[in-house]
């Protein structure tokens, strides 16, 4: 194996664990064992290597570039690890999936007991690779910019002081719509309806469906509905202040500090003399001064998720796995998304006398998948860019 983690096959992944979770240490560990098993090499993170014991695996630091020429990042954990994996997939346009140890796990594709059949469809190349739409995010102030970031859930714009209410300006297209009071506002993704933005009262949707929401946070305004726009459209927020707020004596942080954030370091806290925060995937943040301008668009570059064939008895038992008592509420690899919602709110279906779908054996080239995408991303119409 290669220091970059590259063995005889050319195959390598990167692991990205939340290793100060012991399950999560024990699920990376086997993981690693398994994919080299199957002959393919395995990258981890400086930070984790001790954690995970992964001797075999090559140590890489946490830079923008950790993830590239890897044919896919893995990610154990929660939905925040996963949020903390995508900042390095999403430059390497590398295909992320995640092995669910959270409660909710809307983003991750198998759970801890699916190991080896993952790991047997990935070494067979059998899974399909989903583009995510993401935002990128821009915040001026007195038309000069301060900070540059993106998000693949949400962006939102929040009061800085829990006393104090915040005053937005909200605007569609370079057209104001409203004014709120508010504690904030979520600009948010399909990926991210069932993030904050679900939370907040905005409506769930489909992660094919393509547009950008906006649900305000507890706005004291007649006006204030969650709203669903063109992905072609560029939202703005405008910060007019916050009762008792001072103007802001410190620099903005940049939203720009992409390694930092996903290497796991915790992020500043903000300055009390700023009108409100902006908050990427709640791992970046920008201060924001009275005055400050937040404009949202869709993002010039996606995160790529590999979806898994779905899992049966049969394919589970010839990677090796315990069939009994597979049974449960556990969401399995491959499951569609409203089999998700349904198992992770606990929705009542009894009485459903529909047929269940067939799984498909979708199989996905990585490589060809990957450079039609690099070679879309240039193409997306973005009258806005």
């Amino acid at each position: 194996m290669t220091a970059n983690g590259r063995n005889a096959t050319g195959r390598v992944m990167l692991l990205v664990a939340h290793t100060g979770r012991p399950a999560a240490r024990r699920v990376g560990r086997a993981l690693i064992g398994k994919l080299e098993a199957a002959g393919i090499g395995v990258r981890v993170l400086e930070p984790e290597a001790a954690e995970l014991g992964a001797d075999t695996a090559a140590a890489v630091p946490v830079t923008l570039t950790a993830a590239v020429g890897t044919e896919m990042v893995l990610a154990v954990g929660g939905d925040g690890t996963l949020l903390r994996a995508a900042e390095l997939a999403r430059p390497a346009l590398a295909p992320l999936l995640g092995v669910n140890l959270g409660h909710v796990g809307f983003l991750a594709e198998a759970e801890p007991e699916d190991l080896a059949v993952a790991v047997a469809n990935i070494a067979a190349h059998r899974y399909s690779v989903e583009r995510r739409m993401t935002v990128d995010v821009t915040v001026r102030v007195n038309g000069e910019q301060i900070a540059s970031t993106w998000a693949l859930n949400e962006a939102t714009v929040e009061k800085a002081a829990r006393e104090r209410m915040l005053d937005l300006v909200i605007e569609v297209d370079g057209r104001p719509l409203s004014r709120w009071g508010c504690d904030g506002v979520v600009f948010a993704t399909p990926t991210g309806s069932t993030a904050y933005a679900f939370s907040a009262g905005g409506p769930v949707v489909w992660p094919e469906v393509e547009a950008l929401l906006m649900v305000p946070i507890s706005a004291h305004a007649l006006f204030a509905r969650p709203m669903a726009v063109s992905p072609r459209s560029v939202l703005a927020a405008e910060v007019i202040g916050a009762a008792g707020a001072r103007q802001l004596g410190s620099t903005p942080v940049s939203g720009q500090q992409a390694p930092a954030a996903a290497s796991g370091q915790s992020v500043a806290g903000h300055s009390e003399t700023a009108g409100a925060v902006l908050w990427c995937d709640g791992r970046r943040m920008v201060e924001l001064p009275p005055g400050s301008r937040v404009e949202v668009r869709r993002g010039s570059l996606p995160v790529l998720l590999a979806r898994l064939p779905a899992a049966t008895e049969a394919t589970r038992a010839g990677a090796g796995e315990a069939v009994t008592g597979i049974a449960g509420p556990e969401v399995r690899i491959g499951a569609p998304f409203t089999d998700r919602l349904v198992v992770k709110f606990g929705l009542p279906v009894t009485g459903w006398r529909g047929q269940p779908p067939v799984a498909e054996d979708v199989t996905g080239d990585d490589t060809l998948a990957r450079e039609a995408i690099s070679d879309r991303a240039d193409e997306e119409p973005d009258a806005h860019a």
